[in-house]
């Protein structure tokens, strides 16, 4: 009995020193873990934090941090955190951010070719399009070549989708938008609903909602239909136009052209992949979203949805066309810009 005592007493001291011996191990895994961040970056978007948009760019982030095994960490910000929606170009050059996911139009008083890469108007009829002149039609080299002087570089491109465009005003043809004040980003935007005869002003996303409200104006170049459902919009501008006949914006997926220059290849090559996903993800998903919406409003009857027609719609292209062209005079790189996209959609029999 003394025997088997001491064999049972001996079975459970060896089992407790396995047992510590265990919880050592996951314990310095665990801090291992908690250290293995080689890159933690931060990098702001152009949405606020409840925006769908918002939480894709969240997941690329953590999709990037899984592929990595825990060596990059990102923190994803929403617009205005760090510095002005506008300024996002300036600090990424500068390192006080280390990326950015936004729209390129923001930074056309610092060169139009911003505004003709990030949002060409009445360009594109469907975000795949655009998403193929910028992957195989030339239109990332052209980004890059455009942001090498800023110190940033473009990882990749996604889209948000063509936008919804809410109105307090019933909007059927382009004669309609004559003296309607809507919200527009500066550059190609401001100007092409300025030569359609609207009055643009000039006011950051955040500002749309009270503007809408107090009504400052009767009408918004903003985002997707299913983000102006979701925050309210169609309350204060009950006939939204929808699918939308102008933007598609560009999401520049960018960050510190130094960092990128350092970072290891298969670094790299994550975050490429990353982004690529991104893409696509973000098409689909706002589009169902936007389908969920709309089936949504049209069960109030106090939202009337339009859909502008085939003609009218070429009469805005028609305009927009014409101020591509005034555009490519402005320097070097619009011309560039502007030869690269029109000889894609000719190819394409889309111009």
């Amino acid at each position: 009995m003394v025997h088997l005592s001491i064999t049972r007493a001996a079975k459970q001291v060896a089992g407790v020193a396995v047992a510590a011996t265990v919880a050592v191990g996951l314990s310095t895994v665990a801090t291992q873990g908690a250290l293995a961040a080689e890159y933690n970056w931060t990098f702001q978007t152009s949405e606020t934090a409840g925006e769908p948009q918002f939480k894709l760019k969240q997941e690329w982030a953590e999709n990037i941090e899984t592929m990595s095994g825990g060596r990059v960490e990102i923190e994803i910000l929403p617009t205005g955190a760090v510095v002005p929606h506008n300024q996002t170009l300036e600090a990424v050059g500068a390192n006080i951010l280390q990326g950015h996911l936004t729209d390129p139009s923001y930074f056309s008083g610092m060169n139009p070719a911003f505004s003709m890469l990030g949002n060409l108007v009445g360009a594109w009829g469907d975000p795949l399009e655009f998403l193929e002149y910028m992957k195989h039609g030339g239109g990332e080299e052209l980004y890059n070549e455009l942001v090498q002087p800023y110190g940033v570089h473009l990882i990749g491109a996604a889209a948000t989708g063509l936008e919804s465009f809410p109105s307090s005003k019933p909007i059927r043809t382009v004669e309609d938008l004559k003296g309607l004040k809507l919200r527009a980003p500066e550059g190609m935007v401001y100007d092409i609903f300025s030569k359609a005869g609207a009055a643009p002003v000039n006011l950051p996303g955040s500002e749309v909602y009270t503007a809408l409200e107090k009504g400052v104006i009767d009408a918004a170049d903003y985002t997707v239909f299913a983000t102006n459902q979701a925050q309210g919009l169609h309350e204060f501008a009950s006939y939204p136009n929808y699918p939308g006949f102008h933007s598609l914006p560009m999401v520049a997926v960018s960050m510190n052209k130094q960092i990128w220059d350092g970072l290891p290849d298969d670094i790299k090559t994550m975050m490429e992949v990353a982004t690529d996903d991104l893409a696509y993800n973000m098409v689909f998903e706002l589009k169902k979203n936007d389908i969920e919406a709309v089936q949504e409003a049209r069960q109030d009857p106090e939202i009337e949805i339009v859909d502008l027609p085939a003609e009218e719609r070429k009469k805005f292209r028609n305009i927009a066309q014409q101020e591509w062209k005034n555009w490519a005079e402005k320097n070097e790189m619009t011309q560039k810009v502007y030869d690269s996209v029109t000889e894609f959609l000719k190819a394409r029999n889309l111009m």
